[in-house]
């Protein structure tokens, strides 16, 4: 049975903390197979067993959240309307408190804020508090007075705080980041040690501050990538034109882009010619010209002139449809070490929350000297410091960044566990038409005997004329001229051989090896590779024309470019005869190839391949997408070139290159390792500064001060440092 599915956009949430607690207490509902929680767009994917209520189940998740998020609206995004969750702004939590209910299973020990920072007065406030807290430290002022300073700067700047960790007490919640503030600072000023207590909440809020704009900027740069999804289509009615929204168009209704439009849904054009920006969906500079007859799709912008066009497919159905949800669902299948981060957090706080306890307890009573003030301090500096932050919210960050910013280079990842398993690739198995190859056969050589080489095209060209195969095709293109077909007489088409005609007069015979043996016409095989129509006329041996594929521009440089970067097994596999594949392998340098197969065959051959790579390494299986979908469903990693438009790619690969260029899989590789980079900097900067502050708050040799640093600051950096794998320029 298929598994029941609903989305649920979370309107107003902004922290990814909260909502990596959400997705874990939603995963671990009665009946769902798989909840993902995306930050970027807020919505929240389930998958649920057959015969699920989803209704209750539904109920059961806005309770869930009604807890952590008390301020976040949930609505189910497959019945309301199509919203762009990416453009909301938070809720402004300033006023009223923001609750977080305490997750005893999968709390991360940390909750944000979260306070609108556009709110002008929580801004003033802030200033004000941080003047008056300059003002007393430089200033020689009486010691009631200079408290009195530090008192109100610390109540202005802190006051929120405090009030969200008296509420989250009283609900039950007590190691969230508000409360550790606030017992850290009433310590602090407990002991007399206002201008740390003080500063120490000054540093907290800017942190928190500059944090939330850090996430807020990464979200909308990857929302920005949404931004082809085209808002009004006009649609031509009678001699009239009117604007409506894309998903009310119809297949066969008749729409109007006029130039700086968009496209607004699939199509091909029947009036006008103009020139078409497809970068948004290629990666592609270079814009294309379309006329009369042309294939578009939704998402290009008109440059030019003014287009008619015929609606193909629904709006649902369109490209552009499809990699949008293609690119919101990409953070579903969460890559290995993003899981581990999450199931780490939820051992990892608790343990170092049970330490700290320890801490303040243990020594004053049995080590003799110990101040319980001097150990409480420290347990408080313990506590700040263990905040997870810096990795919940980094990691899904910087996985969803390489697969954003791939996405504006024209390459989509279905998911961070497919970009993760790029960097570890060590065999790469090629299609050869249409992948290493363009798919277009042209002639390639023409040899006649005894006439001239004009002639024998033309002979071939009119015994060609009523077929549609690319052979055919590309004789009727060298011939260039129009076939009178009043010519051509006795047609007839023998399967698996060739095609017999009489022509002008002339009785013809044009076909394969086979044909010329089964009529006794002795010929000569020619030296070069490529598939050979031989032609005989009037019972007499007349020449033979080579026709061939053509390699890609870019296809030997993409095997250079892949060696160069550690893939040490490359093969090409083929349903060609031997004779040319090995001549387009030699070409590429290609050693490992395996012609004449049918599909089944190319899964088996695979399945043979796959036994070479190194163990925890990756297969990668190159095809164009549209008969290779076993054997890319079958591969590690499928990966589908030249998918615009192609259904059958976008479906079954888990990698799809939408500009028909083999090179573009070099830089996908480039840009998951460049994402793996970051993510581990992140992983090893936060828990290196972490566990050296950890070490010297226990040791009583590191302030609030480095503590605050170690929770806010590490986790500022690394957002920041996550936000580098949007740029891949370099890639």
């Amino acid at each position: 049975m298929s598994a029941e599915k609903v989305e649920l956009l979370l309107e107003g949430l902004c922290c990814a903390g909260c909502a990596a607690k959400i997705e874990a207490r939603v995963n671990d509902l009665k009946n769902v197979d798989n909840a993902a929680l995306n930050i970027v767009n807020r919505v929240l994917y389930i998958e649920a067993e057959a015969e699920t209520d989803m209704a209750e189940l539904i109920k059961a998740v806005e309770g869930i959240v009604k807890k952590l998020e008390p301020e976040v609206v949930v609505k189910n995004r497959l019945q309301e309307p199509h919203q762009e969750a990416h453009n909301e702004s938070c809720h402004n939590h300033g006023d009223e408190g923001h609750h977080h209910e305490n997750d005893h299973q999968h709390d991360e020990g940390h909750d944000h804020s979260h306070t609108d920072y556009s709110n002008k007065g929580e801004l003033i406030k802030l200033g004000i508090g941080a003047a008056l807290f300059f003002a007393a430290i430089i200033l020689k002022l009486d010691d009631k007075i200079e408290f009195g300073m530090y008192f109100i700067s610390y109540l202005l700047i802190g006051g929120e705080v405090l009030l969200r960790a008296g509420k989250n007490i009283l609900r039950g919640q007590v190691f969230d980041e508000n409360f550790l503030m606030a017992i850290a600072t009433i310590g602090a000023f407990a002991i007399g040690e206002f201008p740390e207590g003080v500063a120490v909440m000054l540093f907290y809020q800017v942190g928190e501050f500059f944090q939330e704009l850090a996430v807020n900027r990464s979200r909308k740069s990857i929302g920005a990538l949404m931004d082809i999804r085209p808002d009004y289509a006009n649609l031509k009615v009678g001699s009239e034109e009117k604007k409506v929204k894309p998903e009310e168009i119809k297949v066969g209704q008749y729409i109007i882009v006029k130039p700086g439009e968009k496209v607004p849904l699939d199509g091909v054009v029947l009036e006008g010619f103009s020139t078409v920006d497809t970068s948004a969906l290629t990666g592609e500079s270079i814009p294309r010209d379309v006329e009369v007859g042309s294939s578009v799709l939704a998402g290009f912008i008109n440059k030019g002139g003014l287009l008619t066009i015929e609606v193909q497919k629904g709006f649902g159905e369109s490209t552009v449809a499809r990699i949008l949800e293609m690119v919101e669902k990409a953070s579903s299948k969460k890559a290995p070490t993003e899981k581990f981060i999450t199931k780490f957090a939820r051992y990892y706080t608790p343990v170092v929350v049970m330490t700290a306890a320890a801490m303040a307890i243990i020594p004053p009573l049995v080590i003799e000297g110990a101040v319980f003030n001097d150990w409480l301090y420290r347990a408080l500096v313990f506590l700040v410091v263990s905040c997870p932050c810096a990795l919940v919210v980094s990691i899904p960050l910087g996985f969803f960044g390489g697969i954003g910013g791939a996405s504006r280079k024209g390459i989509l990842i279905k998911g961070g566990n497919y970009l993760e398993g790029l960097n570890n690739v060590d065999t790469v198995v090629f299609d050869k038409t249409g992948t290493l190859t363009k798919g277009i056969f042209k002639v390639k050589e023409v040899a006649p005997v005894n006439m001239t080489s004009e002639a024998l095209l033309e002979y071939a060209a009119y015994a060609e004329a009523y077929s549609n195969h690319p052979i055919a095709l590309s004789l009727l293109k060298a011939y260039s001229k129009e076939v009178e077909k009043d010519q051509i007489e006795g047609y007839q088409e023998l399967m698996g051989h060739g095609v017999m005609a009489t022509i002008k007069g002339r009785k013809v015979i044009a076909g394969n090896g086979k044909l010329m043996d089964r009529e006794g016409i002795a010929y000569k095989a020619p030296s070069t590779a490529g598939t050979v129509l031989y032609v005989a006329i009037d019972g007499s041996y007349s020449g033979y024309i080579v026709i061939a594929d053509e390699l890609k521009a870019d296809a030997k440089e993409t095997i250079q470019a892949l060696r160069k970067i550690g893939v040490k097994h490359i093969a090409m596999l083929t349903g060609d005869n031997k004779a040319v594949a090995l001549q387009v392998a030699d070409e590429l340098g290609i050693t490992e190839v395996y012609p004449e197969l049918l599909p089944d065959q190319k899964v088996d051959m695979v399945e043979m391949i796959e036994q070479k790579r190194g163990p925890k390494k990756k297969l990668i299986f190159v095809g164009d997408g549209i008969n290779d979908a076993p054997v890319l469903a079958r591969a590690d990693i499928g990966v589908a070139m030249g998918g615009l438009g192609s259904d059958a790619a976008i479906e079954a690969a888990d990698v799809v290159l939408m500009k028909d260029e083999p090179i573009k899989l070099t830089s996908a590789i480039g840009i998951a390792k460049k994402t793996n980079r970051i993510v581990w900097q992140n992983i090893i900067f936060a828990f290196g500064v972490k566990a050296i502050v950890l070490v010297l708050g226990a040791g009583g040799l590191a302030t609030m001060w480095e503590a605050v640093f170690a929770d806010v600051g590490v986790a500022l950096i690394a957002v920041l440092n996550a936000m580098r794998v949007l740029n891949v320029k370099d890639i």
